[in-house]
């Protein structure tokens, strides 16, 4: 008997796919085939880690499907905060975890479930690479890293964590060497180059208060125009007489403007709207790879660090909480972090990625050694010159001269105020 049209149709909507044709006499008919379908992992997080190579890649290896929406840091943030539903992984920075914390928008990471958790070094469980190291004020990552008995987080060490360790790195600002006269790193380079009035009309800043915030009270702090009694929790009269000082700095045009994606302050600086700024790595780099000079400064009051997190929503269950699992266990198994490397991040188990980095990567990447040869990025352009030492030298030098991580401190709710009355100014 012909099976009809109709009849195909509905064996194909209650079977997902079937083999409909007309069966020879004395045999069955053709088998039906079952076509499985790929989990879908949805990840919320800014252009930093959200990048195209990476999603094939992972998709490739893990055989899921990845769907990435970048955006803003505080754009995403929001959206994290208040609708756990949108999204199954989550990748900013530390200033996130207690804002996600409160709104219950993720959940506790089982350890257990860390394939190479072993492996992850002391900065993020200790908050330092080493006991000579300065810790820096604010939220270094171990007080924000174990869920406490309480529910809370809190440093003690515990098998459940708010955040995934992964990428991270040291923020400071960028300069055009052409234009602003280099300087030494550690001695005369300083935050308070951010303020100073040859460079009013040509200054940027990143626009997120949890960090642009920071910028800003170092500079004042490194001209002499403030002093902070605890820069990582600054109380709501220093937040007062700050913006106060930097209100009129605005009024007077001496900032160009603020940014919120890594590829705009590129573009500020390329086309000479800007001669310094605050800047992520990868811009820095992406710059040099453009033939634009471009210094990461190295400042004598120290960096503002992050931390790289990846968390997983409340709202993420069964298979596909299973399959966001292989994704953050993917994220340390060597490759990933070969990949950031190279446009100089770094990986929170970095001997892992090694044998993935050339010598020559390796020794500039992550020993402040010069560039043996010229080294590429991750488009493939060259991005350091043969000879070339990193700015501010080697990972454990770096990270030895922390003045503030990123925070979200107690007054973090005034100072968005605060913030937003600056940008209006």
């Amino acid at each position: 008997m012909k099976l009809s049209r109709r009849e195909c149709l509905q064996g194909a909507a209650a079977l997902g796919a079937s083999f409909c044709a007309k069966p020879n006499v004395g045999h069955s008919a053709g088998p039906v085939i079952h076509v499985k379908r790929r989990t879908t992992v949805r990840v919320l997080g800014t252009h930093v880690t959200l990048q195209e190579q990476i999603r094939e890649r992972a998709q490739k290896e893990l055989g899921i499907e990845l769907v990435f929406s970048p955006g803003g840091s505080a754009e995403v943030l929001h959206k994290a905060s208040t609708h756990p539903e949108s999204f199954d992984l989550y990748e900013q920075w530390s200033n996130s975890i207690r804002v996600l914390w409160q709104a219950n928008a993720i959940q506790s990471i089982d350890v257990n479930r860390i394939r190479y958790w072993d492996e992850i070094n002391p900065l993020t469980k200790n908050g330092r690479l080493s006991p000579q190291a300065k810790l820096g004020a604010g939220d270094a990552p171990n007080k924000i890293l174990y869920v406490q008995s309480d529910g809370k987080l809190g440093p003690q060490t515990t098998p459940n964590v708010s955040f995934l360790p992964y990428v991270h790195n040291v923020d400071s600002f960028g300069y055009n060497p052409n234009i602003v006269p280099k300087g030494e790193p550690y001695q005369t380079e300083s935050w308070a180059w951010l303020l100073d009035p040859k460079w009013s009309g040509k200054v940027a800043i990143v626009n997120e208060p949890t960090i642009g915030l920071f910028d800003l009270a170092l500079a004042l702090q490194g001209k002499g125009l403030m002093q902070f009694e605890d820069i990582g929790s600054l109380t709501r009269t220093e937040l007062d007489k700050m913006f106060s000082i930097l209100g009129q700095y605005r009024r007077e045009g001496h900032f160009r403007g603020v940014w919120s994606s890594v590829p705009r302050s590129v573009e500020l600086m390329q086309r000479g709207e800007t001669v310094i700024e605050s800047m992520f790595s990868p811009a820095v780099y992406d710059l040099n790879a453009k033939g634009i000079p471009c210094i990461y400064a190295s400042p004598k009051e120290g960096y503002r660090a992050w931390h790289g997190v990846m968390c997983l929503s409340s709202a993420t269950t069964g298979p596909v909480k299973d399959a966001a699992y292989e994704y953050m266990n993917w994220w340390l198994s060597g490759w990933p972090g070969a990949f950031i490397a190279r446009q100089g991040y770094y990986i929170s188990n970095p001997e892992r990625s090694k044998s993935e980095l050339s010598e020559a990567e390796w020794d500039y990447w992550y020993r402040g050694k010069p560039a043996a040869t010229d080294l590429s990025g991750t488009s493939g352009a060259r991005v350091v010159a043969k000879g070339r030492v990193r700015d501010g030298g080697s990972y454990m030098k770096r990270f030895s001269n922390i003045a503030v991580w990123n925070t979200v401190m107690n007054t973090y709710e005034y100072s968005l105020r605060r913030w937003n009355d600056f940008l209006s100014a």
